[in-house]
């Protein structure tokens, strides 16, 4: 058979010399080489433009790989493309410049244009943002190229002088996607928060006068002046609240908080004044938490449009002055196009031409109705009351309806996933069934990888969670704004709680384990207490503090498993693998356990008298049963005066709330920041949430700017 197909492989050519593939087929793939890739350039630019700004809203592993291919492949096939434009042959046979490499010649500008690459994504990843000056030499090089292109079909003809606007519609995409990566790049995002140099009061002059008065013979004071900053309230001004844009007081309020917490994006300190005036605005009795995380989704929209977008250079006038050009540029290449003489050009050159060229204004009309439905522009609008406001939020919303159905305008409404990935490792232990073609990816080294997203879960944050998360932070936030008192916030992950409800003293060791292990530890135990509610046919289980904890607890092992870079540091991954393999050896012993609840059971009917590390050592990190015997306390308390199946699981939504907002705090604003490109975190709202409230160690102490001044009498 393997003969069969080589020698249908191997031809011999007129030489004698062996071939491996025909000369037919050699042609035929240099008469569409070029072509072809051309066309390939510009479907990814459609890929990247129509799903570039969906992965802000979206959290499926599907869009993550398709963008990462496309957004790779971009690149290279531009460098392709020229390449091939450059080795070709110029003239024809008589030595004239050939009409076929004048047309194509023609295609380079818009190469070029697919590099500048969409509005909606700039960057994939934080990571690209900082190789803006690779970037940078990559286009010099490409542009050279082109020009090289240019000038070896140049003969002076109408046609050649098309490319001229093309190459500055060319020119304006690849300088603003240079500058939106430069601008997002570490070291330049926080120059650009950073105030102007402050020397103060001249410190010379101030003692000069004191000398001066002194010599008159005066006696001399020291009097403290405070300059208390102004409180400036991000509330709605009465211009917004009759707005034709709906949320314009949520809007206006979330880009009020922007200005200013931006800063923790790049590991600045707030001042008190700005923590002072944050609170005031989230402590306010029409602050409902369906605002707050409204105000902060927001936000992290502004956050994710300035990181991994052009926001930063369309949003303006100059943006808007570019734009205008690179339209206009544009639609005049294609008039002239049709109206110049071309009878020298192959048919199917110039349909492929008329394509990019339609296709070059398709894409920048569908970046300017991204561009008019993005929160900035409806932010803009929402100021301004007049007659054309109207007529242009009354267009955009037409559109949207218009284009809707066909998927291909982004949501105004959707700001992130507003969905949270969950783990369950007794329902991973007894999942037996194996990944398809597991050999292959085994060969490949991504089987871990693929048996680990096999098992996640992917739900929606519940409006119940949020209310949960939002009061008890709201209730720890009451206290006067102080960085110790802060700190101490910071710093609690259950303890508090259990010191509270009078169980410190009991199982204060399951949360002053390490943290990972306090996760494992809680996450086992309320699966264990949750089953045995559920055979007690206990109604607390309906009730959205019980499954709300739950879903913190499959939550926050998903954390652990698959984003341990947002937690503290430790040996989470071990543990979990330990426990995993004690729970399915020990579901293999019993044989006759099918699901989760005669697992929990079986569990929990375990003798647990001795420590688990007193009989097995310290070798396994398993907590397996560690976790059993947490759970059996926690169901002892249900025979307590004055303890409840509500007041347990109210005990333990309260625990995890305060492990959530422990790793809220200690995951770092650069984890934060890459997790906006997956659809977002519950962890991320959450810790902004937190910085809102005060409760962060990321602001200065000083409560008002402090001097004194010279009395003398």
């Amino acid at each position: 058979m393997l003969s069969t197909v080589v020698s249908s492989l191997i031809f011999i050519n007129h030489r004698g010399l062996i071939e491996i593939i025909p000369e037919s087929i050699r042609n035929l793939w240099n008469e569409w080489e070029l072509r072809g890739a051309v066309m390939v350039s510009l479907s990814i630019q459609m890929v990247l433009i129509v799903l570039g700004n969906r992965r802000k809203y979206i959290a499926r592993d599907w869009l993550a790989i398709v963008l990462w291919l496309v957004y790779l492949s971009a690149d290279w096939i531009v460098n392709v493309s020229l390449g091939v434009l450059s080795n070709m042959e110029s003239t024809n046979k008589n030595g004239l410049l050939d009409p076929k490499y004048v047309i194509m010649s023609f295609w380079a500008p818009f190469l070029l244009l697919h590099l500048g690459g969409p509005d909606t994504i700039t960057a994939y990843s934080m990571e690209d943002n900082e190789l803006w000056m690779r970037q940078l030499l990559g286009l010099t090089v490409k542009f050279g190229g082109a020009f090289y292109v240019l000038l070896r079909s140049w003969m002076g003809s109408p046609f050649n002088f098309l490319a001229l606007p093309m190459f500055i519609v060319a020119i304006i995409k690849c300088g603003e996607r240079t500058w939106a990566l430069r601008f997002a790049s570490t070291d330049q995002f926080r120059k650009s928060m950073l105030p102007r140099p402050d020397p103060g009061h001249s410190y010379a002059k101030f003692m000069d006068y004191y000398a001066s008065l002194i010599a008159e013979g005066n006696n001399v004071s020291l009097e403290p002046v405070i300059d208390e900053a102004s409180i400036v309230l991000g509330q709605s001004c009465k211009a917004v609240e009759n707005s034709i844009v709906p949320d314009a007081a949520i809007l206006h309020d979330a880009a009020y908080c922007f200005k200013t917490f931006k800063r923790l994006f790049a590991d600045l300190i707030l001042s008190y004044q700005d923590l002072k005036s944050s609170r005031s605005l989230f402590h306010d009795e029409h602050m409902t938490w369906e605002k707050a995380f409204k105000v902060i989704e927001i936000e992290l929209g502004f956050m994710y449009n300035l990181l991994y977008t052009k926001a930063i250079v369309i949003h303006d006038y100059r943006g808007s002055f570019l734009r205008t050009i690179s339209l206009s540029s544009t639609i005049f290449a294609l008039i002239a196009f049709f109206i110049i003489d071309k009878p020298s050009y192959s048919r199917i050159d110039k349909i492929i031409t008329c394509v990019l060229l339609f296709a070059a204004i398709a894409l920048q009309v569908y970046e300017m109705i991204v561009l008019l439905s993005s929160d900035l522009t409806l932010l803009w609008l929402s100021k301004h009351k007049n007659l054309l406001v109207d007529l242009i939020y009354k267009t955009i919303c037409y559109i949207q309806s218009w284009l809707q159905p066909f998927y291909i305008t982004p949501s105004v409404n959707k700001r992130w996933s507003n969905c949270i990935a969950k783990f369950n490792l007794i329902r991973i232990c007894l999942d037996d069934k194996p990944i398809m073609f597991s050999g292959i990816f085994r060969f490949l080294c991504i089987y871990e990888m693929l048996e680990k997203r096999h098992f996640k879960v992917l739900d929606a944050v519940s409006p119940d969670l949020k209310k949960l998360v939002f009061e008890q932070l709201l209730v720890k936030s009451r206290n006067e704004l102080d960085i110790s008192i802060s700190r101490q916030l910071c710093a609690q992950r259950g303890d508090q709680v259990l010191r509270e409800m009078g169980c410190f003293d009991k199982i204060g060791w399951s949360v002053k384990a390490e943290f990972d292990q306090s996760i494992l530890l809680w996450h086992i135990a309320t699966d264990l207490c949750f089953y045995l509610d559920v055979n007690k046919k206990s109604n607390v289980i309906e009730t959205p503090i019980c499954k709300e904890s739950k879903s913190l607890a499959e939550y926050m092992l998903y954390l652990l498993v698959m984003c341990p870079f947002m937690l503290p540091k430790g040996i989470g991954q071990i543990r979990f693998q330990d426990t995993c393999a004690e729970a399915t050896q020990f579901f293999q012993e019993k044989k006759d356990i099918s699901d989760e609840n005669k697992a929990c059971t079986a569990l929990l009917e375990v003798n647990t008298d001795f420590p688990p590390s007193q009989v097995k050592g310290d070798r396994s990190k398993s907590v397996l049963f560690d976790a059993s015997k947490l759970a059996k306390f926690l169901q002892s308390l249900e025979t307590e005066e004055q303890w409840t199946s509500e007041k347990k699981w109210e005990m333990i939504n309260r625990v995890w709330i305060e492990m959530l907002s422990y790793a809220a705090n200690q995951c770092g604003s650069n984890n934060h920041a890459k997790q906006l490109t997956g659809g977002g975190e519950l962890l991320t709202h959450v810790w902004l949430l937190m910085a809102h409230l005060g409760i962060t160690e990321q602001f200065q102490i000083s409560k008002g700017n402090a001097r004194v001044k010279l009395v003398g009498s």
